[in-house]
Order: structure tokens, then sequence, then C-alpha cells
């Protein structure tokens, strides 16, 4: 049986430090529900009430479309190797764009990645800790690398092109308002 918490403890937050992947989980009031996986040096715990994430650029946006009509979002993590577990962090969510005035002070906490494209920041309002007994065990090789060579391949312009052509709704049509809260203009 889980075990509800009404924040991140102390070793819930050792054990996120030491995964390399999490999953996230959006949906608006309709249509499609969206779970990503996520990997790279891209989370952290700020407090035992907020975690924040880098979101690099993807075939598609639907967390910034989702959290902007509907801030609810679940973030899971799977131990696949030692003991089993599952986590799941629960809250509501924003979205920051690099034109958001506390964008520099979350941007630091995090690597310069080629292709950061948003940050998302969870305010917790409860964490389920479960067994997670039927997980395989996995071995962490490595990181791809196929996202980052993309990116410096293409450069920031290329992105912020690419964010134009494929980033600026979800796939029921919600709108991400990348474009605007970016500050990009259409060549």
């Amino acid at each position: 049986m889980g075990k509800l918490y009404q924040e991140i403890t102390d070793e819930q937050a050792r054990f996120i430090e030491q995964q390399k992947m999490f999953f996230v989980g959006t949906a608006a009031e309709e249509g499609t529900v969206n779970v990503s996986p996520k990997g790279m040096d891209s989370f952290r715990v700020i407090s035992n009430q907020q975690i924040a994430w880098l979101n690099l650029t993807g075939s598609g946006n639907e967390s910034s479309a989702h959290v902007q009509m509907n801030p609810r979002m679940t973030i899971m993590f799977c131990s696949f190797e030692g003991a089993p577990l599952i986590l799941r962090l629960y809250g509501k969510a924003r979205v920051l764009h690099r034109n958001d005035s506390d964008w520099s002070s979350y941007v630091s906490l995090f690597p310069e990645t080629a292709g950061t494209r948003q940050i998302f920041i969870l305010d917790i309002e409860q964490t389920l800790s479960s067994c997670g007994t039927a997980v395989p065990f996995y071995e962490y090789q490595e990181d791809r690398d196929t996202l980052r060579k993309s990116f410096e391949r293409r450069g920031q312009e290329g992105v912020e092109k690419y964010w134009l052509q494929a980033n600026q709704e979800s796939l029921d049509g919600f709108p991400t308002h990348i474009k605007t809260l970016t500050g990009l203009e259409e060549n």
C-alpha cells in the first residue's frame, strides 16, 4: 500500500537525486493525456515543497500547453536498480520562458544545455511512495547524446525556428504561446 506525504521527505530527495530518468504527466480539461519520459541532468529539488525541471526542445510541447490551461502535474520516478520504489510528486505547475523575470535564477541551477526551451516549477501538494516490486531491473549505461548534438548543430537560431514550426500547438490544437512568451518573430 502506498504512503502519502505532504512534502518531499529527505529520504525521497536522496532517491530523486540518484535517478537518471523521470516521467511527467499533464492533461488539459479534455483531450489527450500526455506522459513524457525525461532524462539528462534536468531535475532539481528546490525545497521540500518545490521542484524545477529543465525542458528541452522536443517534437511536441504538450506539457507547456497543458500547464497553461490546467496546472496539475504528476512526476513519477521508478527504481530500476536496488530496492523497489515508485515515487510520485503531485502539485500545481507553472512554465517559465527565457523572458520571465525569474528565468535566470532557475536556469542557473542546471548545466548550460543546447535546446533549452522551458523550465517547469512544480509546487508540491503531496507525494506518494509505493512498492514498485513489479518494475524490472534495468542498468543505466549512459545518456544519449543525439539530442544535444542535434541542437548544437542547429544552433540557437535553428532551434528557435523549429519552435515556430513544431512547438506552437499541442496535439489537440491547444496553444503553447512559445512565440509570444519567448519574443520570437517569424522570418
